[in-house]
């Protein structure tokens, strides 16, 4: 019966991808880095329309952007080295490596305070409000995290600990962790964050709408979903990582960032109540072109005659001129 259940676990398994990696002649084409551009994409579609919506420009926004993503990657890329020392500084390490960002390893610890930085400038440039942008954004950010884990997924990294659930993740009998035989299967957790990640940024939209969210609240409850989910599945993992009083640093991480969350949007709550007016500072909203000069500038109506007569004034003239009976 075991044996059936077994092979009954491997038939409905998850199977990784053979390969992440094409070769366009002598440029390689990797998963990771699609799916990572795939995600900002998203985001940034996503967040034009919620920005535009609450007064915002997409002009400012591709200046905020601009910032923002740069600082994202190499900040994420910084805390990846930083909880993953091992593989750059340890026995046998390339230190090198440490910037080799399309084999993979961005921290989204690092992504999201480096890219807040990054936004902030951006922000501060265009004149809009820092916490209004983290709102618009904060869905976004949510689903480009789903996206990105597709990159694991063709990695073959960061999975969980073994599994028998029907749902077990295979992986290649070279990737396999010393101590596990062939065939085992693993807890795909990114498939269990891309869930959590979607679901959690329906839910930031459907509240968000509901209570009109602002001044930073949406933002700072996208910090406590993502937490709460990262916490559990960071312990299904079982890839190396530092270790801080028994736990991995990304479950303190979790639980430290978490609760940060939960008491800036409590206390952000009690400060204002409902959303913002403007997504402008006080003193850099746009300026308004006066009705008049709307006028002005409107260009000549084309009238359907090419010789520039008006009919209507000419059937008139012609009515004037009639004899008189």
């Amino acid at each position: 019966m075991s044996a059936l259940l077994a092979q009954g676990a491997v038939y409905a398994s998850i199977p990784s991808p053979s390969t992440g990696v094409w070769h366009l002649g002598p440029l390689p084409l990797r998963a990771y880095a699609f799916a990572i551009l795939l995600g900002i994409f998203v985001a940034f579609w996503m967040t034009s329309k919620r920005w535009e919506a609450r007064g915002g420009s997409v002009d400012d926004m591709y200046t905020i952007v601009y910032w923002a993503v740069p600082f994202g990657i190499i900040g994420g890329r910084i805390y990846h080295v930083f909880s993953s020392p091992a593989a750059y500084f340890g026995e046998g390490g390339d230190p090198l490596k440490a910037f080799a960002i399309w084999e993979g390893g961005l921290g989204i610890w690092g992504a999201i305070a480096f890219g807040a930085v990054g936004a902030y400038i951006g922000c501060r440039r265009t004149g809009v409000r820092f916490s209004s942008f983290a709102d618009a954004v904060a869905p976004g950010l949510l689903v480009a995290q789903a996206i990105g884990r597709l990159g694991n997924w063709f990695n073959q990294e960061l999975f969980g600990g073994p599994t028998t659930l029907p749902w077990g993740l295979e992986i290649s009998p070279e990737r396999i962790p010393a101590g596990f035989p062939a065939g085992t299967l693993f807890h795909p957790t990114f498939l269990y964050e891309m869930l959590w990640n979607l679901a959690a940024a329906a839910l930031l939209v459907f509240l968000d709408r509901r209570f009109r969210l602002g001044r930073g609240r949406v933002f700072w409850l996208y910090v406590v979903f993502y937490t709460a989910g990262r916490l559990w599945i960071e312990l299904l993992r079982i890839d190396p990582a530092e270790q801080v009083l028994g736990l991995r640093l990304n479950v303190w991480t979790s639980i430290i960032v978490g609760l940060v969350g939960v008491a800036a949007f409590v206390l952000q709550g009690r400060r204002h109540s409902g959303r913002e007016d403007s997504v402008f500072v006080p003193g850099h909203e746009p300026a308004v072109v006066p009705a008049g000069a709307a006028a002005e500038d409107a260009p000549d109506v084309v009238t359907d005659h090419p010789t520039g007569h008006d009919e209507s004034t000419d059937t008139a003239d012609e009515g004037q001129d009639q004899p008189k009976m």
